[in-house]
């Protein structure tokens, strides 16, 4: 018999071996820094869900105060800057800096370098915005803080928000 006239030889009987997650042999282990992100991903997804239902009828939408607070904390800056910094389009940025300006928040100015582009500054209605930090979520944020964390868990919350903001730039 030449080769293509041999028969197969069967497979040796090996017996299914199921696998099982957690066998003493192989531990499951999850990574810390895996399931850390998980848990933030998920527990930040609920916290803009529960933001945004309890957001009131003329309070600033999240990119508008987010644009206002970059503007406290950095100073002055184009669209395209401001956009960049928050990794949103130029587009979409110049929409929310137009109902900043339509609400006195936000003045434009010609840029001395070139006068193509606008350099967006801060009103002091502006500036008042965002120091005040009155509107209805941070209110929401602060009667749960104060009627359901401990002081401890507070300082927590407080040490962990410079961190998750580091985080969200980093993205």
């Amino acid at each position: 018999m030449n080769d293509a006239q041999t028969p197969a030889t069967p497979a040796p009987n090996v017996p299914d071996v199921p696998d099982v997650p957690n066998a003493p042999d192989a531990p499951d282990v999850p990574d810390p820094r895996r399931e850390t992100a998980r848990r933030i991903r998920i527990a930040i997804g609920a916290f803009k869900r529960r933001v945004q239902e309890a957001q009131a009828e003329g309070d600033l939408s999240n990119p508008q105060l987010t644009a206002l607070s970059r503007l406290d904390r950095m100073g002055p800056m184009t669209t395209t800057g401001l956009a960049r910094r928050e990794q949103m389009t130029p587009q979409a940025m110049g929409a929310t800096i137009a109902g900043l300006e339509k609400l006195g928040l936000v003045t434009r100015s010609a840029d001395a370098d070139d006068a193509r582009r606008s350099i967006l500054s801060l009103t002091p209605q502006g500036r008042d915005a965002v120091r005040s930090g009155r509107n209805a979520v941070v209110d929401r944020v602060t009667a749960v803080l104060e009627e359901s964390f401990t002081d401890a868990e507070a300082e927590a919350l407080a040490v962990a928000a410079p961190l998750i903001e580091r985080l969200a730039q980093l993205l």
